[in-house]
This record gives C-alpha cells, structure tokens and sequence, in this order.
C-alpha cells in the first residue's frame, strides 16, 4: 500500500471529503496542517504548485486536491494508485 500525504486545514470541507473517501477504503492519510504554519504551506505551495487545500500526494506522487481524487475514484484508478 502507498503512503498518503495530505495537506489540509481544519475548517475545510474538501479535506474532509477526502479523509472520508480514503477511510472507507481503510487508509488513514499522514496530515499536515497548513493553517497555522506558513512554513509547510509555503512547502504544499513549492510540492503542488496550488494554494488550495487539500493537496494529496499517494507514494510521493501529486495526484491534486478532493476533486482531482474523486475523479480518480469515479474512473476505477484511486485503487491502483493506493496499491489496493
């Protein structure tokens, strides 16, 4: 199974979304709160190139935030990605 990053804030419903998604398929995604720590949010900015919350890395690789995820979900390829 691939390691999941997340970079995420508390208040943010996309995040949610996404920590919801990957728990019904048993993964529990590393967490790193940007929202009082301009350090790793200048960090996810420099890794993703995006601002927005959430940017999800599987296996080191950038796959973008809740919706880029969901997309992969809906097309059958999220399960591969994880190692499934």
């Amino acid at each position: 199974m691939n390691n999941v990053t997340m970079y995420t804030t508390s208040v943010c419903p996309y995040c949610r979304n996404a920590k919801a998604l990957l728990a019904g398929k048993g993964i529990k995604a590393k967490e790193i709160n940007v929202e009082a720590n301009p350090e790793r949010l200048r960090e996810m900015v420099a890794k993703s190139g995006r601002r927005s919350v959430p940017q999800i890395f599987i296996g080191g690789r950038h796959i973008g935030g809740f919706d880029d995820m969901a997309a992969l979900e809906r097309t059958g390829r999220l399960d591969a990605l994880l190692g499934l």
